[in-house]
């Protein structure tokens, strides 16, 4: 299922939230502060684009990643986990479609707590 999930996944859900990841972190990369989690943007981008055969673990947060957070769910988060929701939701409407807006679902919780998951 990993490479042709991948494929049915790049062409109907991954380019488009895939590129909101990358339009995210370059714009956070924009401002010097911001190219940390410009750059976790561009990793989790990644794993958005092609996500069958890679899982997403949620570990211990530090202080750091926990303020990161914040700022990123009031300036990023948002937007792209509601578009996550929205996708996951149409996707779910037919029987076939399931896995992958389950799929959405879980780059929904990613996207509210981007720091300290760890991609594998």
């Amino acid at each position: 299922m990993g490479c042709l999930g991948n494929l049915i996944w790049f062409i109907f859900s991954g380019l488009w939230q895939g590129l909101g990841w990358t339009l995210a972190g370059v714009l956070w990369c924009i401002t010097i502060i911001g190219i940390p989690i410009g750059l976790q943007c561009f990793k989790i981008a990644g794993f958005v684009f092609l996500p069958f055969g890679k899982e997403v673990t949620y570990g211990e947060m530090g202080v750091i990643s926990a303020v990161a957070n914040v700022f990123w769910i009031i300036l990023s988060g948002i937007p792209l986990a509601l578009a996550a929701i929205l996708n996951g939701l149409i996707l779910c409407i037919t029987i076939i479609w399931i896995p992958f807006g389950l799929q959405c679902f879980k780059f929904a919780k990613l996207a509210l707590m981007p720091f300290g998951a760890k991609v594998y």
